[in-house]
This record gives C-alpha cells, sequence and structure tokens, in this order.
C-alpha cells in the first residue's frame, strides 16, 4: 500500500485524512465520555445523514446545488443539531437527557425522508455510511485538516476549563468559568469531528471511533492526560490498520477500523485482567 500511496492521490488523501481523524476523534471521545455524553455522537451522526442526504437530493433535483460537496450539508446539518440538543437540554432542564433521543430520531426521520426522495440508496450514500477508501477528495482533505487545527487549537486553549467541566462542573461555574459557552464551544467540535469523519469511517460508524479507543485506554491508563494520549495511540492504531485492511480487501474502511477498535478494546481489558492477576500474586 504504500507504493500505491505514492502513486494514487486519492489514497494520500483517505490516509492524511485517516490520521488526522484517528486523532481528533478520541481527543474529543475523552471529555465526552467522561462527561457521560457519548450519545451525542450518535445522535449528531444521524443528523449528519440528513445534511448529506439532503444534499444529493438537492444536487440531483436544483442547478444551483450540482456541484456542491455534500460534506458542507453534512457539517451544516451536523451544527444545527449540535445547538438543537443545547436548546433542549434547556428546555428539558430536569430531563436533559431526553434532548439526545429527541435530536437522534429527528435525524433519522428527515433522514429517510430525503433518501426516499432521493431514489433510495445508491453507491454514493453507502460510501457516506460505511466509509470508502476513494471517497475522499482533495477538498475533503483541506476542510478536514482545517477542521483539525481548530480542534486541536481550541482544546490546547482551553484545556483547564474542559476538564474542571468534565469532572466537577459544579465546581467549574462555581470557578466563573462559562459552563454555558464552554459547552456550545464543545458541542460544536463534536459536530465538525463527526461531519469530517464520515469520509472515512461513514456516519453510522463515526461514533465508535469516538468512544471505543477512549474506553480502551480507560482500562490501560492511569490519569486524564494518559488516557487521552493511550486513546490517540489507539485511535490511530484502529484507523492505520482498518484503511490497509479496505485498501488490500475490498471492504468498507469503517467496519475494518470499528472492529480493529473492539479488538483493542478486547485486548485492554484482557492485559487490565491479568495485570490484576500478577498484582494480587505478587503482593
Amino acid at each position: 500500500m504504500i507504493t500505491a500511496i505514492y502513486q494514487y492521490e486519492f489514497l494520500q488523501n483517505t490516509f492524511i485524512t485517516g490520521l488526522l481523524i484517528g486523532l481528533i476523534a478520541p481527543l474529543l471521545g475523552t471529555f465526552l465520555v467522561v462527561r457521560r455524553l457519548s450519545l451525542i455522537a450518535d445522535a449528531l451522526s444521524h443528523v449528519t445523514l440528513s445534511g448529506i442526504a439532503a444534499s444529493l437530493y438537492l444536487s440531483k433535483t436544483t442547478a444551483l446545488f450540482a456541484g456542491l460537496n455534500p460534506l458542507f450539508f453534512g457539517m451544516g446539518f451536523s451544527v444545527i443539531g449540535s445547538i438543537l440538543i443545547e436548546r433542549l437540554r434547556t428546555v428539558y432542564s430536569h430531563y436533559q437527557e431526553l434532548a439526545i433521543p429527541i435530536i437522534l430520531s429527528g435525524g433519522i426521520g428527515v433522514g429517510v425522508i430525503f433518501i426516499s426522495l432521493a431514489d433510495g440508496f445508491n453507491t454514493e450514500l453507502l460510501n457516506y455510511l460505511f466509509g470508502s477508501v476513494s471517497a475522499v477528495s482533495r477538498t475533503d482533505l483541506w476542510v478536514i485538516a482545517a477542521i483539525s487545527i481548530f480542534v486541536i487549537g481550541i482544546v490546547i486553549f482551553l484545556y483547564k476549563e474542559l476538564f474542571l467541566l468534565s469532572f466537577d462542573e459544579e465546581h467549574a461555574k462555581a470557578s466563573g468559568i462559562p459552563s454555558k459557552v464552554i459547552h456550545f464551544i464543545f458541542i460544536i467540535m463534536i459536530a465538525l469531528v463527526i461531519a469530517a469523519s464520515m469520509r472515512v469511517v461513514g456516519i453510522l460508524l463515526v461514533s465508535a471511533l469516538m468512544t471505543l479507543p477512549v474506553a480502551a485506554g480507560m482500562r490501560v491508563a492511569s490519569g486524564f492526560k494518559k488516557t487521552i494520549f493511550i486513546s490517540i495511540i489507539f485511535g490511530e492504531t484502529a484507523v492505520i490498520g482498518g484503511l490497509v485492511s479496505a485498501y488490500y480487501l475490498d471492504l468498507a474502511p469503517g467496519g475494518t477500523i470499528v472492529v480493529i477498535s473492539i479488538a483493542i478494546l478486547l485486548g485492554a481489558i484482557l492485559y487490565k485482567r491479568i495485570y490484576h492477576k500478577v498484582q494480587l500474586k505478587f503482593h
């Protein structure tokens, strides 16, 4: 595959994009898991599907949208979905978790409508659902690179605030941290990362890349920063292994990335059990 990467631009785009996604998805996923908001990724991925389906429908029916990259529609819908989740969390202040299934259901419903209007599933839509080695364009790469720089920059700049809000929101508010603003920025970043990841991992599987490496990292790491670091290593391993496997076996990369992520998680759980047994034996 290394030789092929030098020869084909689409492989260069996919591989570099995969490396970026393997970095930013577990990075934000760590904060997401700690805050017990993992299902937000699922909700926004279904909203992103609505945006992609709407873009494919409009490109067929309206000349104005014929050349528009569906990635932008997906990003737009995902950001709108994240804003709606925040608004609903405010409306249902005592039942904030209700916001997630409401948006998830709405995303599925709108997506199904646009898919049926666009004459059902086709190869392009399936590529968005499950990822594709050949679907990432140079434009996609530049957009995802910009999102990656934005996300990494915000996490570095607001790390202390994000950390405090993740572990003790009440203390963070008492310390004068603008929790609503920070959380709004955070959920917008989640929306952008999900939209960016769909080309390689697929809309239906992108949430797995934000949670499975983190779940594995939490089993073997001690401390929050170490968890982030190890989660990113696991994420990159899954992405690289998944892309290579997908290329040689002619499979959708999303599935192979998720299966490798699950294998890493099982390995981490097994390692932890063996480690505990060894510790008990010698103590």
